[in-house]
This record gives C-alpha cells, sequence and structure tokens, in this order.
C-alpha cells in the first residue's frame, strides 16, 4: 500500500521534485574509523551479521554485557589541566596556544602524518590490475594471470595477488569520492567543467545577486537544489540573513559586524581563564581537535584557534544554553564555504596561515555571525535538558511509525529507543553521518528552506532513515541494529545521493505536514 500510495502521489504532484529509488543492498567501502568503538588487539570485534555467535536480544542484555568505551579519556583531562593557559590570539598577532594544539593533536590522532595520508589515499579502482596484466609483456610465464620472468618472481607475485585480491574483495564494486577529497562540489581542481545547465543555472544566481534589491523567495528558489560554488559564499550570508539585500548596505553592514566580532574578542577571550568560564573553555578546547579529524585543514593549529574564539563568545554571549558538544560541528560548513571564496586549490589541503589577516579575520567573523543565525532558529536544542531535541526524536519516532510500520515494529521489537540513534541526528544536523561536502549541499537547500534546520530536517532524517529500510530489517539483534544506525555507511555519498534524499524529504513533508504537531501523550 505505501508503495502504491507513493506511485499514485508522483502522478497527482507535478510540481514535486522526481521520486527517488533509494538503492538498497549496494555495497560500501568500510566504515568511518571515528564512529567504530575500540576494541583491545586480542579481543576479536563482534560479528554481527553472524547468526550463530551469542548476541544481546535485548537493550538490558546489551548493557549488562558491555561497557562504557565513551568517556573521555583521564589522561587528556590531565594534560589540559596540567598545561600552562595559553595568551590572547587575536588574528592581528596570532600569538597563542599553536604549540599545546599540535601536542594534544598528535595525542589524539595517535599515529605519524604519513601514515594517516597512506590511510587516507582513494582505493584503486577494481580492474585497474587487469589492464595491467593485459598490457604486460608476452615473455615470461604466467603465474595468477600475470606474466613473471622467474620462479621466486612467480612465487612472490602468487602471494602478493592473493593479498590484492583479499583487499579488492572488502572494497565497493563502484568507484567511491576519496574520504576528505573534493569538499567543492564543482568547478574545482580536478572536478569537470561545467555542463550547459550548470552554466545557465549559475548566470541565473548571478543576475539575482547583481540585482540592486537581491529578490530572496526567487533565491531560495533557485538554491533548493544546490548552489554553484562559485556563489555559494555570498548567496549563504544572504539566505541566513547575515546580509541585507539591498546592495548598497552590504559593505556597511560587513564591515560593522565583523568590527562588532572582534570587539567581543577584546572584550571578553581574555575571560576564558576564568573560575566561571574555564570549564566552557575546557570542553571547547577539548572537542576541537575532534572536529573532522579526517580532514587536514580542521587539524591546523591556526583553524583551531579560530574554532575555539568563535564557540567561547557564542557561548558566553548566549548563557541559558552555554556550550554543548555538537556546536564545534556546526561552524565547519560556514568556515569552509568562506575560506573557498579565496581558496582555488582543494580546500581540504589549504594552509590557512598562508592567506592575508584581514582576510582570515573576515572569514572568522562571518563564521560566527552566521553560525549565531542558524542557532538562533534551534537554541532550545542546547538549553538545560535539550528539549528541542527530545520533541523532534518523538517526532521523528511518530512519523516513521506512520511511514513505514516494518520498521517501526522491527525497533519495538529488539527494543530500540528512537534517541539512542536519533539523538546525534538531531544533535548535529546529521554532520556526522554524512560527509562534510554533503553536508554542504544539504544546506544549501536547509537555508532556502523557511525553517530548514528547524522543521524540513525532521523529515530529511526520515527519509534518511527509510534509506537503509532493507539493511535494517536484516538486523535481528539490538546490538546489531544499534551499530549499523550509528555507523551508516555514507562516505561514498555525493550531490546526486543527497539530492534523491531531499527529493524523498519534500514529499514526506508534503503528506505528514502535521507530524510535529500529531504526536500526543
Amino acid at each position: 500500500m505505501a508503495t502504491e500510495n507513493r506511485i499514485n502521489f508522483w502522478r497527482r504532484n507535478a510540481k514535486v521534485p522526481g521520486s527517488i529509488q533509494p538503492v538498497y543492498g549496494a555495497q560500501h567501502p568500510p566504515l568511518d574509523p571515528r564512529l567504530r568503538r575500540t576494541f583491545p588487539k586480542d579481543t576479536p570485534k563482534p560479528k554481527f551479521n553472524n547468526l550463530k555467535s551469542k548476541k544481546a536480544s535485548s537493550f538490558h542484555e546489551f548493557a549488562r554485557s558491555t561497557n562504557d568505551a565513551w568517556d573521555i579519556d583521564d589522561e587528556e583531562d590531565e594534560d589540559f589541566l596540567g598545561a600552562p593557559t595559553p595568551p590572547s590570539s587575536l588574528p592581528s598577532g596570532l600569538h597563542s596556544s599553536s604549540t599545546h594544539h599540535q601536542q594534544q593533536q598528535q595525542n589524539e590522532a595517535g599515529e605519524p602524518e604519513g601514515q594517516m595520508s597512506d590511510r587516507l589515499a582513494p582505493p584503486r579502482a577494481e580492474g585497474h590490475d587487469l589492464q595491467e596484466v593485459q598490457e604486460e609483456e608476452t615473455e615470461g610465464e604466467l603465474v595468477n594471470g600475470r606474466v613473471v620472468k622467474s620462479s621466486s618472481e612467480a612465487h612472490l607475485n602468487t602471494s602478493s595477488v592473493r593479498s590484492s585480491l583479499q583487499k579488492q574483495q572488502s572494497l565497493p564494486v563502484r568507484p567511491i569520492i576519496p574520504l576528505v577529497a573534493r569538499i567543492s562540489d564543482q568547478n574545482a581542481s580536478g572536478a569537470p567543467p561545467m555542463t550547459v545547465r550548470e552554466k545557465s543555472r549559475l548566470d541565473k544566481f548571478k543576475q539575482l545577486l547583481a540585482s540592486p534589491n537581491t529578490d530572496l523567495e526567487e533565491l531560495r528558489k533557485h538554491s533548493w537544489s544546490g548552489i554553484p560554488r562559485e556563489v555559494r559564499p555570498i548567496t549563504w550570508r544572504l539566505l541566513s540573513g547575515y546580509l541585507p539585500a539591498n546592495m548598497e548596505r552590504r559593505e556597511l553592514v560587513l564591515k560593522r559586524k565583523r568590527d562588532e566580532y572582534f570587539g567581543f574578542i577584546e572584550q571578553y577571550y581574555h575571560s576564558r581563564t576564568d573560575e566561571h568560564y574555564k570549564d566552557t573553555y575546557r570542553q571547547i578546547h577539548i572537542d576541537i581537535p575532534r572536529t573532522n579529524p579526517l580532514i587536514p585543514l580542521f587539524q591546523q593549529p591556526a583553524v583551531q584557534e579560530v574554532f575555539e574564539r568563535i564557540l567561547f563568545i557564542w557561548a558566553i554571549r548566549h548563557p541559558a544554553s552555554g556550550y554543548v558538544q555538537g556546536i564545534n560541528d556546526l561552524v565547519t560548513p560556514f568556515f569552509v564555504v568562506f575560506l573557498s571564496e579565496f581558496v582555488q586549490e582543494d580546500v581540504e589541503n589549504f594552509e590557512v596561515a598562508a592567506l592575508p589577516l584581514d582576510t582570515q579575520r573576515n572569514i572568522e567573523a562571518d563564521s560566527f555571525w552566521c553560525m549565531s543565525k542558524l542557532l538562533d532558529g534551534i537554541q532550545d536544542n542546547y538549553t538545560f535538558a535539550q528539549p528541542g531535541i527530545q520533541n523532534k526524536v518523538k517526532a521523528l519516532e511518530e512519523l516513521v511509525s506512520r511511514i513505514d510500520e516494518d520498521i517501526h515494529g522491527h525497533f519495538k521489537k529488539y527494543e530500540v529507543e528512537y534517541l539512542q540513534f536519533a539523538f546525534r541526528w538531531m544533535n548535529n544536523l546529521l554532520m556526522r553521518e554524512l560527509p562534510l561536502r554533503c553536508t554542504i549541499r544539504l544546506w544549501d537547500t536547509y537555508q532556502a528552506e523557511a525553517e530548514g534546520f528547524s522543521h524540513f530536517h525532521l523529515y530529511v532524517c526520515a527519509a534518511f532513515l527509510i534509506e537503509w529500510r532493507k539493511e535494517i530489517l536484516s538486523m535481528i539483534d539490538f546490538q546489531g541494529l544499534l551499530m549499523l544506525l550509528q555507523n551508516l555507511p555514507t562516505i561514498h555519498w555525493g550531490n546526486e545521493e543527497v539530492g534523491l534524499l531531499l527529493a524523498e524529504a519534500y514529499r514526506l513533508k508534503y503528506m505528514f505536514a502535521d507530524a510535529p504537531n500529531h504526536y500526543k501523550r
């Protein structure tokens, strides 16, 4: 019945974005190592699909049979408390705790930079070895489909081919986007040239932005399906409400707001060592190195200092919520987008300290104000007891029970609570579930929606859950379900997958618009 309703919906609604066909059962690359629980070397990792092994069938059995592996290391706290307090680090001087940052980065990373770059290198596409075999010289002995010239070389190649095949079996069939590469979606280095349609869309954006008074409604309409990279920074400033629609006022507003932000820095940042604020600053200082740890850009001391200032100033200016873990993630899309305005090469590897100080200051101030505009609409997510998140998770549960009774009943059967996986989806706006490039594309649409971050996000979460329907229903124990929901394999996702997700979310919103107010208890 649900399938028939979906088909009839698209037949009746020609103006709604096209229907989607979720790709179930697709093979995916290994899970992001950030999201895995760590196990001692001598302890085998649980095999979630091995039905013969003994598993926890309920939350209570799971809780009794596992230890807490999520607490902050005590050594990390001791290092922080024992470290000297860094001096004030304004961009005009940029003389701050870079040494402490580097030490903490090395401690938490736990591996040399060279090894990390090797681990993050994109896998070779399947079929490449076959091409090499076909191009080999014909002389010599053929071993496992490869020409070798001696028996010793044949022996070595036999083991190497076997190892190569084992590695290839763990890789996805489809070519994947590298783990940290291509934050930019088009017209960046290595990207294909624009199509005629993309150039036409870019021209339309430039025409709207060049008018004396930008039509924000028309701008939102065009932004819903994605914003071209070249005009994304100015478009985000306008859609977030940071810049006025009137072109003549923009420069004046930018100067005033940037000066105001650095006035806050001069006035408040020195108080981070005060007794009243030291716990807030300490938590920010711990969380910053964990922000996108696999992207080199965010491990630079200069960038981490920018994030510390932004988050600390926001926290003390919003005492009702203060700083809450997860807010640190919300800075990154704005920072990357505004940085891309000045960077032609790959943003993820760019050395921010090479930019002029005025440019660094402008990027920092704009990131602060746009993040503040976003949080103004969802601040109840971060006040005491986080009631906004609690309500959104309940609304998601109600929505899923109406959309897909099988998934909802499956969770009930194995005692999986929505709060156990959806809390992070609401707290971090799916940023821990999606690559950063996908988050940026997602936020194009969120900013085009009237209540994108506070309301439309609910339907995106529902569509995201239904996307993994086959995998969810195949898991028949509590532990397997929870680990799947916390480690969904989206590392290969790009703009196409996000576009399909948003189209499905729009369909759900159109059909179940009363879901947030429908939940009654």
